[in-house]
């Protein structure tokens, strides 16, 4: 996942803004309580997930991958007034301490939180979603983008997480590595895809930003 020595990740982060502080103690419990802690968003990408959904200024955000809600908190700090988070997890050991940070970040009443499966979950959204944030099981992906984008408009931004897989899109593929596999087709699709204009960015393990035309 880290593709810049340490020492240059380090300037980056001392000059980027700086994270909340109910973040920074959501990832030291993150850390302390949660297996593989890695997953977390962190302080770099966290920023910048929260700039560009103040540039978007959504009405409407879906998240699929809550994990201990870090990204949902970013995303949520550029939401219009009276806007709304949807986020969806499958893993309902998390919920508590989703539910102590977003009631400590002031984004309470905005972030909706609703445990299940995305594919399942999203057709029944009745939701013109502006920003969409992809990040949970990683061969499950296309299912994702195909079911989010139905409920997108023209200028919807769809964000997906972890596209780089710490370098393995780009590694001879391993038998039966599915997750590799689905991100190899899946990156390949959406560069591809009439229906959105996208960019690929190197942030953490890779950042794709799509446009819907």
């Amino acid at each position: 996942m880290h593709f810049l020595s340490p020492l240059l990740e380090k300037y980056i982060v001392d000059n980027s803004q700086s994270e909340p502080p109910v973040l920074t103690e959501l990832t030291r419990e993150t850390h302390l309580k949660v297996v593989r802690p890695r997953m977390i968003t962190g302080h770099y990408q966290g920023r910048v997930l929260s700039l560009l959904s103040k540039i978007i200024a959504p009405k409407h955000i879906l998240e699929v991958g809550t994990y201990t809600g870090y990204s949902a908190i970013c995303l949520a700090e550029g939401l219009q007034q009276g806007g709304t988070l949807h986020t969806i997890d499958i893993n309902e050991e998390l919920v508590p301490i989703q539910q102590k940070y977003f009631n400590q970040s002031g984004y309470k009443s905005q972030i909706i939180q609703h445990l299940g499966d995305a594919i399942e979950r999203i057709p029944s959204f009745d939701i013109v979603f502006d920003l969409v944030f992809i990040d949970a099981e990683k061969t499950q992906y296309d299912a994702y983008f195909e079911a989010a984008i139905q409920k997108c408009r023209p200028g919807s931004i769809i964000l997906s997480d972890n596209v780089l897989w710490s370098g393995k899109v780009v590694e001879p593929l391993e038998a039966n590595d599915k997750a590799t596999e689905a991100l190899l087709m899946y990156n390949e699709k959406l560069a591809n895809d009439p229906r959105v204009e996208t960019v690929l960015l190197p942030i953490r393990d890779g950042l794709t930003l799509c446009r819907v035309l």
